[in-house]
């Protein structure tokens, strides 16, 4: 299996949205905020506004992170791909760029907490989730470089 990681391009919201919106849609404690239509909008306004990386299999998007600088905003890959090491690749690349990333996702998501603690990312602060949109606790984590 031959993974190319690019930055995304106009044409790959639709397909970006679709990972997102799947990824929502098969986890059963999220709610469900947005539809897939403002998903994709979602989509192409990151990839108008942030740095978006994709992860390309055979042409098709199959996963994608979005950061301003240091701050990763999503970082979601496609079922039938995970566990592959999309999802390090992609971490993997944007820890070229920053010397530290930040990031948030929910106490309730264990395969992402257990996927980032492997990414040296530690936790440094845990909400109620008060301030983000789902209202559902979350976890901030942070990954600095450690010099050579």
């Amino acid at each position: 299996m031959t993974v190319v990681l690019e930055p995304a391009r106009a044409f790959d919201a639709p397909r970006i949205g679709q990972i997102l919106s799947g990824w929502i849609e098969e986890t059963d404690w999220i709610p469900q905020l947005h539809t897939p239509a403002e998903d994709q909008a979602h989509a192409r306004k990151l990839i108008e506004t942030a740095s978006v990386d994709v992860a390309r299999k055979d042409g098709e998007v199959v996963g994608f992170l979005a950061r301003r600088g240091g701050v990763v905003h999503a970082l979601y890959v496609a079922p039938e791909v995970r566990g592959l090491g999309i999802g390090a690749d992609l971490i993997g690349r944007a820890k070229m760029a920053c010397n530290e990333l930040r990031l948030w996702t929910f106490q309730a998501n264990d395969g992402a907490r257990r996927f980032y603690a492997r990414q040296n990312f530690r936790e440094v602060e845990k909400t109620d989730g008060s301030a983000n949109d789902e209202k559902l606790p979350d976890v901030h984590l942070v990954w600095t470089e450690v010099p050579a």
